[in-house]
């Protein structure tokens, strides 16, 4: 079995490769390339991938190139976890809609539509690579925002499911807090990506006791604190809302919060720049602790899981994934793509019947999935009108005045990125 990872180079791979070696019985790599253009990283994170394979006495063969035509051919799935313009590209995603008042997010609001229009036509790009090269292959997408590069990818024609590590995340949590084991834990997990809400926690699978109202009783204090929300707001809702929902419940204080403190982007760099001075150390073998703080916790579960399922049948029957809707929320078109438990196997993903949604979540599902339908035009046709257009639509913004002012300073920010601008 032979996996690429598109986007190898970054600093976070060792978490992924720390993964793939601990859970190779579940997918047996027999050959790992690592693609990446930026030659430097990829030469130390390559080398701490192959001392971790050794240490841990894995039998792959671990391959860096920056070459993607190279890197994909003969793969049997693709990993895409691609940062277009890096975290200086971030770190202006996350700043400049603060002059504006708006929330200063790479995944959500204007700085989510700037990471799109930079991402989708790359992404599209690499996908084509990857069909030439084999047919066959699964593309499996971390690449935020992966809704909408899902969309993207699935609209294309391409063998793609979109991952993220919340509702994994959420999962190992909430079995910490129930003392079991994580596989015993399936959430009633419903929304699109990065805008999602725990339904019910279900103890042996979709079937089984929901325990949600004893956790909450029980450990509401603790849960609300992660998610850095108030437990009067969880105890009322009577669900566990993904911890973006702040950006939207409570936007306004998270704006005056972002205008106190750096950038997690700039706090991302400085972590990034340290990580990759331990990576050239010959000696180390394993994952630093420090890797710890750059996020996507999880991740390489997530992935492995996923990528066995598609390839094998190894991996668990149900998994949280990004996949068209195809009638599972009744209120969205069946070519929308959403975050649900869905059954994933060889032939792909296909999501679970889900419980009915409030209208206090399915409102904002609908709103938000209008303009990621907006975004997606923007990305794959450009023009300052149409970015204009998926600026207003969002909920975050929603007034002229600032969709006008924020399709300025994301064009003139991104330009250089922007093929049409």
């Amino acid at each position: 079995m032979k996996l690429a990872v598109v986007g190898g180079g970054s600093t976070y791979t060792p978490e992924l490769i720390d993964g793939f070696a601990r859970l190779r019985d579940t997918l047996p790599i027999e050959e790992l390339v690592l693609v990446d253009p930026a030659a430097d990283r990829l030469e130390l994170v390559g080398g701490l991938a192959r001392r971790i394979f050794a240490k841990q006495g894995h039998p792959g063969v671990i391959r860096t190139t920056s070459d993607v035509d190279a890197g994909v051919t003969g793969a049997d799935a693709v990993l895409l976890q691609l940062r277009i313009g890096g975290q200086a590209a971030r770190n202006q995603d996350e700043t400049w809609p603060l002059e504006c008042g708006c929330i200063g997010q790479e995944t959500t609001g204007a700085g989510g539509l700037a990471k799109a229009l930079r991402t989708v036509p790359v992404v599209l790009d690499i996908a084509e690579r990857v069909r030439r090269a084999n047919p066959d292959a699964w593309i499996i997408d971390f690449t935020n925002p992966v809704g909408i590069v899902t969309r993207a990818l699935l609209q294309a024609g391409h063998k793609a499911v979109g991952l993220c590590n919340v509702a994994i995340g959420f999962q190992r949590k909430f079995a910490r807090l129930l003392d079991v084991q994580p596989s015993e834990v399936h959430l009633d997990h419903v929304g699109l990506n990065h805008l999602t809400w725990e339904l019910g926690v279900r103890l042996g699978g979709p079937d089984g006791d929901d325990v949600l109202p004893r956790l909450i009783a029980e450990h509401g204090d603790a849960i609300a604190e992660d998610l850095h929300m108030p437990r009067p707001l969880v105890d009322r809702l009577g669900v566990v809302p993904s911890y973006y929902l702040r950006y939207y419940y409570q936007h306004d204080a998270v704006v005056r919060e972002l205008r106190t403190k750096p950038s997690r982007a700039a706090q991302v760099a400085e972590m990034e720049r340290e990580l990759l001075t331990m990576y050239g150390d010959p000696e180390l073998d394993e994952k630093p602790a420090l890797l710890a703080q750059r996020g996507g916790a999880f991740y390489s579960e997530a992935a492995v899981d996923l990528a066995a399922s598609l390839l094998g049948g190894g991996g668990s029957p149900h998994q949280v994934v990004n996949t068209y809707n195809n009638g599972t929320l009744p209120f969205l078109p069946d070519d929308a793509v959403i975050e649900v438990q869905a059954a994933v196997d060889g032939k792909g993903a296909r999501p679970l019947p889900v419980p009915t949604l409030d209208p206090l979540y399915a409102g904002l599902v609908a709103n938000v999935t209008a303009y990621e339908d907006l975004a997606l035009d923007a990305a794959l046709r450009g023009g300052r009108d149409r970015v204009f257009k998926a600026l207003l639509a969002h909920p975050l913004i929603g007034q002229i005045e600032y969709a006008e002012q924020l399709t300025d300073q994301l064009i003139a920010h991104n330009r250089e990125h922007l093929a049409w601008a």
